[in-house]
Order: structure tokens, then C-alpha cells, then sequence
């Protein structure tokens, strides 16, 4: 049974990781600084600023656990205006860099962690440089928040140049929604621009979790970076129409589907098997399975 550290296991999707894993069979411990609102996994308060306290939390604590096989780092302040910028840069990229050093003084292999959807470009106040987005041109951060995530992925590829026996996986999560989150989406056909600012994208927390669990089996070593959004967008008008009013001078790579994400998850597809289950279309979306 791998033991899995997930760091920020008592956030949004923190919370929907752990059950994930636990679900396939995964020995998980919520590593976080606030306690979880429901006692899914067994729980340990870690400053993750602390290198001191991440090392100790990744080399064993008491009697829980004496090693742990992977680390599934989604702790940080998860966006930016949440604090002010100089906090959020200074929390997520040291807490990053805690984790990313700390498990390799523990001599763990694999690390999943969640970079941002924030990197393509967000909000597109300038253009993307073509539709889909996906991960083949150069992150283009326009906050604190997506500067950080940024050096994650470039702080992440010397740790792997240091070790080659290292696994690092950036999952560029887009928007978490959990099913409570769905009754709102009808309302943002009336106005697209409401949601244009991540291309009407999203990711369902179980999806995100299932990316995760995928992404622990990932075992090509070096550093590998992946968007990670459901198939579909939030809205109910044609993806293609979107694209053509608000993006018109933007190139469209391929044929679009109905409502097709306009955020490219086919490298995940082809290299994770990772196939959403989950839309706020489906007539069970507000359930909690």
C-alpha cells in the first residue's frame, strides 16, 4: 500500500484527492495547517513556510509513520488577490520549494503538484497565441500568484536535473468546482465575459483528483507539466461561436467539439489516461459520489 503526504489535504480539492486515494487503496496522510472539516485521513498541522517542519512531516512522525513513498504537494494561497502579492509569492514558492527539497533529503521519487492553468495566460487580456491553449508555448504569468507557480515548474526541472531518478508532475489545474459550485453556471450565458478570463474552463474536484492519482503512476522520470480541465466548458453556447466572437483573429487549431474545453487536455489523455467523468451537464452533477 503506497503512503501518500498530501500537503493542503483540508482544501477544496485537497479534500477530494484524499478520498480519491483512499478509494484506490492509498495510505494517506493530510499534512495542512488547518485541520480538515471532515477526519477523512489521519492529520498533522505543518507550517509549510518551516523547511524544519516539512522535512520533519516527510521523514516520519511518531508512531503514524516512519517514510512516506510520494508527496502530492496542494497547499498555497490557491489564487491571486487572496492576500497581498509579495505574501502570496512568498508563501507559495517557498512552501514549494520546502517540499520539493525536503522530500529530496528524504529520498522520495515522486512528486505530483499542483501548477496552474494560470500560466497559459490568464485572465487574456492579451490574446492567446492560438485555441486550444495547451502546454507547448512558453508560460506567460501575469500575477504574483501565476509567477510562482511559473518558478515551481522551472525549480522543479533542476531539482529532476539534480536527481534523474526523480518523477516531478505539474498539474495546471484550472477553476475547482465542487458539485455545489453548478447551480451558478446557467447564469453566466448571459454574459460570457463573466468567465472569458479562463476560457470559460473548469475542473471538477473529482476529476482533479483522478489527474492526481493518475499522475502518481506517471513513471517516466524528469519533469512533466499538464493541463488539467474537464472536456467541456462552463457555458451552454457552442464552443466554436465562443472562440469565433471573443478570440475572432486568434487561429483555431482543429475542429472544435459542441462545448469542447478550450483548454487542450490531450496531453493528458494520451500520456496520464485521463478521461473526465464528471460535468455540471449531467443530470447527477450536483451529487457527491
Amino acid at each position: 500500500m503506497p503512503r501518500i503526504a498530501v500537503t493542503g489535504g483540508s482544501g477544496k480539492l485537497g479534500r477530494a484527492v484524499v478520498k480519491e486515494l483512499l478509494q484506490h487503496g492509498f495510505e494517506v496522510h493530510n499534512l495542512d495547517l488547518a485541520p480538515p472539516r471532515e477526519s477523512l485521513a489521519p492529520y498533522t498541522r505543518v507550517e509549510l513556510t518551516d523547511y524544519g517542519q516539512v522535512l520533519g512531516a516527510l521523514t516520519g512522525v511518531d508512531d503514524r509513520y516512519s517514510s512516506v513513498d510520494a508527496v502530492v504537494h496542494l497547499a498555497a494561497i490557491p489564487g491571486p488577490g487572496m492576500a497581498p502579492n509579495a505574501t502570496t509569492f512568498a508563501n507559495n514558492i517557498t512552501s514549494s520549494y520546502n517540499v520539493f527539497a525536503a522530500a529530496r533529503t528524504a529520498g522520495i521519487k515522486r512528486v505530483v503538484w499542483a501548477s496552474s492553468e494560470t500560466l497559459l495566460g490568464l485572465p487574456f487580456d492579451s490574446p492567446p497565441p492560438y485555441l486550444p491553449v495547451d502546454e507547448e508555448y512558453a508560460a506567460r504569468p501575469e500575477t504574483s500568484y501565476s509567477l510562482a507557480k511559473h518558478l515551481d515548474e522551472q525549480m522543479a526541472a533542476q531539482f529532476c536535473r539534480w536527481d534523474p531518478e526523480l518523477t516531478m508532475t505539474g498539474l495546471r489545474f484550472s477553476n475547482v468546482m465542487e458539485p455545489g459550485d453548478y447551480a451558478a453556471f446557467p447564469g453566466f450565458d448571459a454574459d460570457p465575459r463573466q468567465r472569458i478570463w479562463n476560457l470559460w474552463g473548469y475542473i471538477d474536484a473529482r476529476d482533479g483528483a483522478q489527474a492526481v492519482r493518475l499522475a502518481l503512476g506517471y513513471d517516466q522520470p524528469g519533469l512533466e507539466v499538464f493541463v488539467i480541465a474537464n472536456a467541456d466548458t462552463v457555458m451552454s453556447r457552442r464552443t466554436a461561436d465562443l472562440a469565433a466572437e471573443y478570440f475572432p483573429d486568434v487561429p483555431v487549431t482543429r475542429e472544435l467539439g459542441e462545448h469542447e474545453t478550450l483548454l487542450s487536455i490531450e496531453k493528458a489523455r494520451r500520456l496520464l489516461g485521463y478521461t473526465p467523468e464528471h460535468s455540471w451537464r449531467s443530470p447527477a452533477a450536483t451529487g457527491d459520489s
